[in-house]
């Protein structure tokens, strides 16, 4: 997978400009606050029909103008297409090869993307949110299903939380199985891909992590919370277990079990990451997660992932550089950086440098 041209208008601090991507090593290059970082973000939009770095989409429409236009030109093993998003302050418009996609799930995986900057340190050092959205995020583009359940699973725990903070406590105990029998449904769909996506993730990751340190430290991932059996089994163990838990809901107001409490453990040896890792081990685990999420995306597309690596360098020490720059030989990526050169290592590469929102 790689995205071949990407046409920017009126896109943050772009007015109107066109990327053309190689296959390889492509380095965005230039001063701090030209929009390098802006590109990047437009790529993985496209790719995920997300942003990490914005809550409200209106924030990427370019000062003084009404909207924003993103455009690439991308290949799969299934060849060319286009997928263009137009971006209004209240809402957007999706389109894969001109054609007006109604559903974000049918518009998000068709180019795969990994994403790293330093800002996904948040992984390691951050609350439990954080990582369920890197694992929503990533299942997602690889999962259709896994995406609608997630869109549903979040409305009805909605409707559920309203009506835990009702007055009558009679109405919500009658009323309680209906919502959890409809929500059990889709919290086993979103467990079970959970399960079997950090299976998949874990080994991955602790090779990755292992030639990034040179086997110094063992790096081991797992989901905290075990979901055990087929999607049946699942629903009916969740179903149980938030029956048994309707008083301590009603008087908390919400609901204290299902995979929105869901998290990550992550460890070095037998030492809690989230807890005792120093700065320098934290980027290390980070990169090596991203890293294999790379890897997952090659086995389970048979392609390799666009990887996005945003201001990474300048966050690393020179051996973990070098061994970046040889890990992510043969993908696509789109690296952005002050100083070209300095990342480089012999490596050929496309260079573009940016000034100012503008291709020099």
């Amino acid at each position: 997978m790689r995205i071949k041209t990407l046409t920017l208008t009126n896109f943050r601090n772009y007015e109107r400009e066109t990327f053309t991507f190689g296959e390889g090593l492509n380095v965005l290059f230039g001063k701090n606050a030209q929009g390098k970082t802006n590109c990047a973000e437009a790529v993985f939009f496209l790719c995920t029909g997300t942003s990490l770095r914005i809550k409200r989409e209106g924030q990427l429409i370019r000062k003084g103008e009404e909207r924003a236009r993103l455009l690439a030109v991308a290949e799969s093993r299934y060849g060319e297409m286009t997928l263009e998003a137009d971006i209004a302050e209240h809402g957007r418009e999706l389109k894969i090869n001109g054609v007006k996609i109604s559903k974000t799930v049918n518009f998000i995986g068709n180019i795969h993307s990994v994403f790293f900057s330093p800002g996904e340190l948040r992984l390691i050092q951050d609350g439990p949110d954080e990582r369920r959205r890197f694992l929503d995020i990533s299942i997602s583009q690889i999962s259709r299903p896994y995406y609608t359940a997630l869109l549903r699973y979040r409305k009805i725990l909605e409707q559920r939380n309203t009506l835990l903070k009702e007055k009558n406590d009679e109405l919500i105990l009658e009323t309680l199985p209906v919502w959890d029998e409809q929500l059990c449904k889709y919290a086993a769909v979103i467990g079970k891909a959970r399960r079997d996506y950090v299976e998949k993730l874990a080994p991955y990751a602790r090779e990755a992590h292992a030639f990034l340190t040179d086997g110094a430290e063992e790096l081991s991932l797992s989901l905290e919370r075990k979901y055990a059996g087929d999607e049946q089994e699942i629903a009916e163990k969740l179903f149980r277990e938030m029956e048994g838990r309707y008083e301590r809901d009603i008087r908390l107001g919400f609901t204290s079990v299902g995979p929105h409490r869901d998290d990550l453990d992550i460890r070095i040896g037998e030492l809690d990451a989230k807890q005792f890792a120093s700065q320098g081990q934290t980027r290390t685990i980070a990169l090596a997660v991203k890293l294999a999420e790379v890897e997952i995306f090659k086995e389970l597309s048979g392609e390799p992932p666009v990887l996005i690596l945003d201001d990474v360098m300048s966050e690393l020490d020179l051996p973990r550089r070098k061994k970046l720059v040889q890990r992510i030989e043969g993908l696509q990526t789109i690296l952005t950086c002050t100083h070209a050169e300095r990342v480089l290592y012999g490596k050929k590469a496309q260079k573009i440098k940016i000034q100012d929102g503008h291709i020099v």
